[in-house]
Order: C-alpha cells, then sequence, then structure tokens
C-alpha cells in the first residue's frame, strides 16, 4: 500500500511544470494569475496540472471573488516540498 501511494505521487508530480506548482505553493496561497508568471506556463496549460492536482487531493481551493486561490492540502506533498526546496531544487 505504501508503495503504490509512492507510485502515484511521484507519477502526479512527473512534470516540471506540477514541481514548479507545488514548489510556488510551499510559500502559500496562490491565484492563477500569480501561478503563471511564477510557473511560466499557459493559463490553459497551468490550468489543466493544477486540476490533476486538485483531482488527486495534493491540492485544496476556494473562491476568493473572481480568483480561485490554491493551497498544498496534503501534508505528505508539503513534505516533500519542503524537501525539495532544501535541496536547492527551486522552480
Amino acid at each position: 500500500m505504501v508503495f503504490e501511494r509512492a507510485a502515484e505521487l511521484f507519477a502526479l508530480l512527473s512534470t516540471r511544470v506540477r514541481l514548479r506548482i507545488v514548489r510556488e505553493l510551499l510559500d502559500g496561497e496562490h491565484n492563477v494569475s500569480q501561478l503563471i508568471g511564477c510557473v511560466g506556463a499557459s493559463q490553459p496549460n497551468l490550468s489543466h496540472h493544477l486540476a490533476v492536482l486538485y483531482r488527486s487531493g495534493l491540492l485544496s481551493r476556494r473562491r476568493d471573488g473572481s480568483h480561485v486561490v490554491y493551497r498544498i492540502a496534503d501534508d505528505q506533498l508539503g513534505m516533500l516540498a519542503q524537501w525539495m526546496a532544501t535541496q536547492g531544487l527551486e522552480a
């Protein structure tokens, strides 16, 4: 069971864009517009990756006016993102 969950997590994080999203969200909540500037992806591409991470339960989201704000929802993802930061794996 542990290996299955680890394999799922690594598969979800197997793209550079998703790793950059996670790294940025380590610093706190961001809306899509903020993430576009940080991640360097187009809005449709970024929205696709955010939706995948949200549906998997790794991210949570909330509405803030006309914006949708994302944050890390899974503690394990937060720990992995912290490890990435300590390794110098910046976005």
